[in-house]
């Protein structure tokens, strides 16, 4: 039973270095909710030092509120600040001697793409229009894997270890309780759960049919590295096995 495990790094978070030794995938954030080119640089050559799949982690322009307000643009402004910043990334990539593997999202333009099929159809438009081998990571079940599917992209189930789910399988808004999940045994419980037998249970106690076909662990929170560690040797002591 494959999964991908990946965390989003390049965002100034002191524990990159050691993240990368324990994920397969690294969304690497493209200066416009956090980093900039030559933490984007540094970040590239630390993943294909490691073997890590490397994305592209796209975001509205936003730093003041690291990329978690929600916006208003039209899908054209969207489809060209996404190739911008996938683009940058790519080039990166292609300059350090690797390839770029796919695009996350990030943050307040991830969840409106889970929703907005219009604001899909951009972001996957966009990737396209840099590089249509690339994959598509999204909200397991969201409208941004349906949009990258009818554009024949490859759609990547994502799941989150370490975040609370509504009912209708979208992830509880960091403003309201349940958000995040802070204990490392429930988080890592949770995880396995979604991988093994495809559920998670909601805040409000349902039992959610999900797909999981990378799970996501945050790189920026105090023990986010502790519970990597954890996170991993629970996946594979379960027999899991861990790859891009």
């Amino acid at each position: 039973m494959p999964i991908d495990l990946n965390a989003d790094l390049g965002e100034g978070a002191p524990d990159d270095a050691e993240l990368l030794a324990l994920v397969t995938s690294a969304n690497i954030a493209c200066g416009w909710h956090a980093g900039d080119a030559r933490l984007m640089q540094a970040a590239v050559r630390a993943a294909l030092a490691r073997g890590v799949a490397i994305g592209a982690h796209p975001s509205y322009p936003d730093r003041e509120n690291f990329g978690r307000s929600e916006m208003n643009l039209s899908p054209d402004d969207v489809r060209a600040d996404v190739i911008y910043q996938v683009g940058a990334l790519a080039a990166l990539v292609h300059a350090a001697g690797g390839q770029l593997h796919h695009v996350k999202p990030h943050g307040a333009l991830y969840n409106q793409a889970a929703r907005d099929p219009s604001l899909a159809d951009a972001i996957v438009d966009a990737v396209r229009a840099v590089d249509p081998s690339l994959a598509i990571y999204g909200l397991a079940g969201g409208e941004l894997l349906q949009a990258a599917e009818r554009a024949g992209l490859r759609a990547v189930a994502e799941v989150f270890a370490d975040r609370g789910y509504r009912a209708d399988g979208s992830l509880v808004p960091r403003s309201q309780p349940g958000a995040l999940i802070h204990d490392t045994g429930e988080a890592v419980a949770r995880s396995l759960r979604m991988v093994q037998e495809g559920v998670v249970q909601a805040v409000t106690g349902e039992t959610v049919p999900i797909q999981a076909q990378t799970l996501c662990l945050h790189g920026d929170g105090p023990h986010a590295l502790a519970f990597a560690r954890a996170l991993r040797q629970a996946l594979t002591s379960a027999g899991i096995t861990l790859q891009p």
